[in-house]
């Protein structure tokens, strides 16, 4: 039963996010914004999906129960929730999903973007673990791990080169 209250909240915390997110997509696309990594988007939205997919299965089909150490496990979940809200807020119109950059744009260096360059990505991949491990799922926690170290492996440079052409991004990040 927790497990599945669980899995519902977090569909409905992505299900809003992809909200939000078109709206911002909207708004930024009637300001010249422009779109990168079209290609690999569908993927890492089939990566994300099967990783719930995959995590359901492990759990009802071997049986997983709550971890030990789900105080641990929790804890750094809400830690990584606390970081994802922090992220949406400080990049605000500019948050999304996908790659889409408005030229020009003023680059956002408030919040944890004064200390790292890709926080959500670190969210993300903290996420998956965590989620994974609260409900014993190993398999689920490497297999996706490994798919999402190889996504990051594409999106991060085409995410920082189309920042690069289009705003001052290298400037801003210089040494970072």
């Amino acid at each position: 039963m927790i497990f599945t209250i669980f899995i519902i909240l977090i569909a409905i915390q992505r299900l809003v996010e992809l909200y939000i997110a078109k709206q911002n997509e909207k708004q930024l696309k009637v300001a010249g914004a422009v779109e990168y990594g079209e290609s690999h988007y569908r993927w890492m939205v089939l990566m994300h999906v099967s990783f719930f997919v995959v995590l359901i299965l492990e759990v009802l089909a071997f049986g997983r129960n709550v971890s030990a150490l789900w105080p641990i496990w929790l804890t750094l979940f809400l830690v990584a929730q606390s970081g994802r809200i922090w992220v949406i807020s400080s990049l605000g119109k500019h948050w999304n999903t996908k790659i889409i950059v408005v030229p020009d744009a003023e680059v956002v260096i408030k919040g944890p973007y004064k200390f790292f360059k890709h926080p959500n990505y670190i969210i993300v991949a903290t996420e998956i673990i965590v989620i994974s491990l609260l409900f014993n799922a190993f398999f689920t926690a490497i297999l996706f791990t490994i798919l999402n170290a190889w996504m990051m492996a594409v999106r991060i440079p085409l995410e920082e080169k189309a920042l690069k052409e289009n705003t001052q991004y290298s400037t801003v990040f210089k040494g970072k």
